[in-house]
């Protein structure tokens, strides 16, 4: 039975599905509430309302959404933003809620302008230094609560701060995080029935709690559904609403990332495919709605929708389930959640730290290419002590600069410009062995095998004006599908170049947006009449055969293509 959002027909597996998603989700939303700085309860805020919005109108059908490491990393920066600037979460509540507010909108905006396939087009590179960037600030900031004292608020003092905290140590707190990361990576060895995050957290928090250690806890979470947060919004300023935005954009950014990038491993696990926009569009309004209620940011969670699959999870019910359920569990439990130790949360938050890191990506940087290996590791620190979105932004633009030098080098490898006598040497290509042997050595041949862009637009301007006295040049365009405003100019300095020094331009094989280029700005018919434009080069051969006058050579050529020119004026 199915209606506009729901597929009943596999409602056993999405409840187990969904009950099981929950229960990993628990603990972690605990966590990543209270590394936020909003709370335990804000965390849980976030998984149980953008849990059950983005499943409703997401384009991922088993995609378990709620906060995750990434998103948690700039919700800490917006918090304490706002501390700094208000001096407590309260007075600087509305920054907090309009920058959570804009990344849904903006998450939103990206999903109806369609950006979904763009995400496919940021470099491995990039994202590996990245991710490995926020693996790293997890763990960094969890190592103080761990030991069970308060955290430095930058990453560059947590390191410098740290050997000198040893001394104060909380040697109970130290133990239940270990304890908790023993049972993580153990207790799946012994049964993967029951998540071991939970376990960690139910047997170390009893622990604490009959031994009664004392040790840093998360405190009492405030029963009952949360209230509206709007009004905190209503009276900011405009300087507030602008850094609200600038969050919001680094918000909704990594959103759009971390979510599609989960959208994809469960197509792949599921053999579906995913609506990218309408995913975006579901996590935007999850986190809208999230928001509103005080609940922090979030995106689709790879591990939670992995385990929602595997234990049966299809459809969107899955989803919803899951959000129900630690809804359930807030209106019930949430005062037992009051005796759980930080240091336990730290250690759940420093094995998902751990798990996030790229280590294949580490693996192999002496293997990949220099400048990929350059790229990930300027991401990486810039991602660790500095801003995500310049971390990203510069990971991109550098990426992109190498991309381009890398094929404009090797467009000026395979590029060649020489005497037809010297590519008879070489490989010529195979049409080019009919042109009669009398004018081979007045033939000059250009290859061009690949865009012509701005990457290569000086090279080939230099590879032109270095060409001895000749007669005629066939620049030969057939690998050439694209060309940009660079290698337009290009194009067009170098044959008034040639034309400068009487040399005859021919072009073979042009394709049609090349030539469109040529013809907006007058090259094609000004400098190059249309009876010298060529679809192939057989074509290209015969009009040359039916020209030459004998001893005169290409003066005949010479004097049509002048007399084009002069017609066309």
């Amino acid at each position: 039975m199915k209606n506009i959002f729901f597929d009943f027909s596999h409602f056993k597996g999405d409840a187990f599905g969904g009950i099981t998603a929950g229960v990993v989700a628990l603990p972690l939303a605990l966590a990543f509430g209270v590394q936020s700085g909003m709370g335990a309860e804000a965390g849980l805020y976030g998984a149980m309302i953008l849990g059950v919005f983005a499943a409703i109108f997401g384009g991922t059908d088993t995609q378990i959404s709620g906060p995750t490491g990434p998103m948690t990393v700039i919700s800490v920066m917006v918090v304490t933003s706002a501390i700094e600037s208000s001096g407590s979460i309260a007075e600087g509540l509305g920054l907090i809620i309009a920058s959570f507010v804009f990344g849904g909108l903006i998450l939103v905006v990206f999903g109806l302008l369609k950006f979904g396939k763009y995400i496919k087009y940021i470099p491995y590179p990039v994202l590996s230094g990245f991710m490995t960037g926020i693996g790293v600030i997890i763990i960094l900031f969890q190592l103080f609560p761990f030991l069970g004292l308060i955290s430095p608020k930058g990453t560059l003092d947590i390191i410098i701060e740290f050997a000198w905290s040893i001394s104060k140590i909380n040697y109970e707190s130290f133990v239940l995080g270990g304890v908790a990361i023993a049972i993580i990576y153990i207790f799946p060895k012994i049964t993967k029935a029951v998540p071991s995050t939970l376990v960690a957290l139910i047997i170390c928090t009893a622990a604490c709690y009959f031994l009664q250690w004392d040790t840093p806890l998360i405190g009492e979470i405030p029963d009952g559904f949360p209230s509206l947060k709007l009004g905190s919004i209503l009276t900011i300023k405009m300087d507030v609403i602008i850094l609200a935005f600038q969050y919001g954009l680094m918000l909704a950014a990594l959103g759009a990332i971390d979510s599609l990038l989960t959208s994809v491993i469960a197509d792949n696990i599921t053999k579906t495919k995913h609506d990218s926009n309408k995913e975006l569009i579901g996590q935007g309004i999850g986190n809208v709605a999230a928001a509103f209620f005080g609940g922090i940011p979030g995106a689709g969670a790879t591990m939670r929708t992995v385990v929602n699959v595997n234990a049966g999870g299809r459809t969107k019910i899955s989803g919803v389930i899951h959000g129900l359920l630690l809804a359930m569990i807030l209106l019930g439990l949430g005062k037992l959640a009051a005796f759980i130790p930080l240091s336990v949360l730290a250690g759940i938050l420093i094995t998902v730290g751990i798990g996030i890191i790229d280590y294949k990506g580490l693996k192999h940087l002496r293997h990949v290419p220099k400048a990929d290996s350059v790229i990930m590791i300027v991401v990486l620190i810039i991602t660790v002590f500095g801003n995500l979105i310049n971390a990203v932004a510069i990971g991109m633009v550098l990426a992109s600069i190498l991309f381009m030098k890398k094929m404009g080098d090797l467009m000026e490898k395979d590029s060649k410009v020489a005497a037809l006598k010297e590519f008879k040497k070489e490989m010529p290509w195979k049409d080019e062995n009919k042109i009669p042997d009398e004018i081979e050595d007045k033939i000059y041949i250009k290859h061009l095998d690949g865009p012509l862009f701005f990457g290569f637009a000086s090279d080939f301007n230099q590879m032109i004006k270095k060409l001895p006295q000749v007669e005629l040049v066939i620049i030969r365009m057939r690998e050439v599908p694209f060309m940009d405003q660079s290698g337009l100019y290009a194009m067009e300095e170098s044959i008034l170049e040639l034309e400068r020094r009487g040399i005859i331009v021919v072009i073979s094989g042009i394709k049609d947006q090349p030539l469109d280029m040529l013809r907006g700005i007058n090259v094609v018919p000004g400098l190059i009449p249309e009876t010298v434009l060529f679809s192939n080069f057989s074509g290209c051969l015969k009009w040359l055969k039916q020209n030459l006058d004998g001893e005169n050579g290409f003066k005949k050529i010479a004097e049509e293509i002048l007399e084009s020119k002069k017609s066309k004026s």
